[in-house]
């Protein structure tokens, strides 16, 4: 899920204006955690509407991204095979979306769900995006 400069500078724009916000909702650190896959299931579940989609999309969107990106950098500088094999067009909405239906289909599974989350997160775009 390569970046695009846009997205990073409109991420950030957002991101500024969410914090420089008068009206901008509070969220506490228990709002958001990411100790467990389930954590990040339910922040990444916030539907539109909801007081706390924004900062929860932001996070879930933020999260992605980065475990993504810190997988491409390890794989290809340590020329470690890579566990995740996505086409260059896939979007962090679309790694989103594969992580919920992951999650959605596993949300009975309490090992799975208490794992860290970016182990369940690579097992769900793992599973989705496999390496052949």
């Amino acid at each position: 899920m390569p970046t695009h400069p846009l997205f990073a500078a409109t991420l950030g724009a957002a991101v500024a204006a969410l914090l420089a916000s008068q009206s901008a909702i509070a969220v506490q650190d228990e709002d958001i955690d990411f100790d467990t896959t389930e954590d990040l299931y339910q922040v990444c579940s916030v539907e539109p509407g909801a007081p706390e989609y924004v900062p929860a999309s932001f996070a879930c969107r933020g999260f992605i991204h980065g475990a993504v990106q810190y997988h491409d950098a390890v794989t290809d500088r340590k020329k470690l095979k890579p566990l995740i094999c996505y086409p260059k067009s896939v979007t962090i909405d679309d790694g989103r979306m594969a992580f919920l239906a992951w999650a959605k289909k596993n949300a009975g599974n309490e090992t799975l769900m208490n794992e860290t989350p970016v182990v369940g997160l690579v097992r769900a775009l793992a599973e989705k995006y496999p390496c052949k």
